[in-house]
């Protein structure tokens, strides 16, 4: 029941949410990045009419795939992200090298991978058989109690990470003054950047998995032991990732074909963001993720907030 109301819930506000972000298309692309050069506020505002449109989508797959991180299946998870984003890549080299689209070759395929990964989530759910949190059928009633529980969750960690999304919005706006080669660099640093901290969110899920199971028992002694122990796997994974990224770093430029400058900034970018991940990543990301296991949501939006 409570699966069926985060499903509905969670299409009915990314209903909202795509709507307000269409009406406010202006605002966003005209205000917020109002200095950019011409053909890349063009490029910009090309993407963002397709690719807003997948955000519902987006929605009802992340709240898939978070039920069934609930039952301790997250391969299901997972094997639906790889196709997704198989079909996005593969979508991307058609369109762009064989059709010869431009910025809508990267659009389009995002749209369509969305669309699969949110209808692929949703017919596992109905369909597959012995699920502990099988969702038998739709329902568009909403249950009060319910979806006051999610929001209680829901809304401290929403307002934490938009306060981190809205920081990297206005950093964005103020490269975007700066000229292509910044652009561009700011934009491949950030795409391998999501690389070089994955383990450390892969393992933030885990320990809201094991430290919520921990504390539905009572066993906060081994709640605390879990969290000890998650933490120094993550120091580790973020250490090994991070080195393997530097050391493969000229391959990996060698794919974007870019000026000496742009790979110059973007190597400045990985390197200064490899030494924080690896120092500062845990404590500032992983470490609030046993506070929301324990129902301690409000302390780390609150940090969140003030130190943005």
């Amino acid at each position: 029941h409570s699966g069926q109301q985060l499903l509905l819930f969670m299409g009915e506000v990314s209903l909202l949410i795509t709507v307000l972000f269409y009406l406010g298309k202006g605002f966003i692309l005209g205000v917020v990045f109002g200095q950019v050069e011409p053909d890349v506020a063009a490029y910009a505002n090309t993407y963002f009419m397709i690719v807003e449109a997948s955000t519902p989508f987006l929605a009802i797959y992340s709240a898939g795939a978070a039920l069934f991180r609930v039952m301790g299946n997250s391969g299901i998870s997972m094997w639906v992200s790889l196709t997704m984003n198989a079909i996005n890549v593969v979508g991307n080299a058609i369109l762009i090298f064989a059709v010869g689209m431009e910025v809508e070759g990267v659009a389009y395929p995002t749209l369509v991978s969305r669309i699969f990964a949110a209808v692929a989530m949703v017919v596992l759910l109905l369909k597959r058989p012995n699920l502990p949190l099988r969702v038998e059928h739709f329902t568009f009633r909403h249950d009060r109690y319910v979806v006051k529980n999610i929001l209680r969750f829901g809304v401290p960690n929403g307002l934490e990470n938009s306060m981190f999304q809205l920081g990297k919005i206005l950093l964005l706006s103020t490269v975007s003054v700066l000229g292509t080669a910044s652009v561009a660099a700011n934009a491949i640093g950030n795409t391998i950047a999501s690389f070089q901290c994955v383990a450390g969110t892969a393992l933030g899920l885990a320990i809201v998995t094991v430290v919520s199971r921990c504390i539905g028992a009572g066993d906060y002694k081994q709640a605390r032991y879990y969290t000890r122990k998650l933490i120094k796997i993550t120091y580790l994974a973020l250490l090994l990732t991070n080195a393997l990224i530097i050391l493969g770093l000229p391959a990996v430029l060698s794919l974007y074909h870019l000026s000496d400058i742009t790979a110059s900034m973007t190597t400045q970018i990985i390197f200064s963001y490899a030494a924080a991940a690896i120092v500062i990543w845990a404590p500032a990301f992983s470490l609030p993720n046993p506070l929301r296991a324990a129902n301690d949501v409000k302390f780390s939006m609150v940090v969140s907030i003030l130190s943005m």
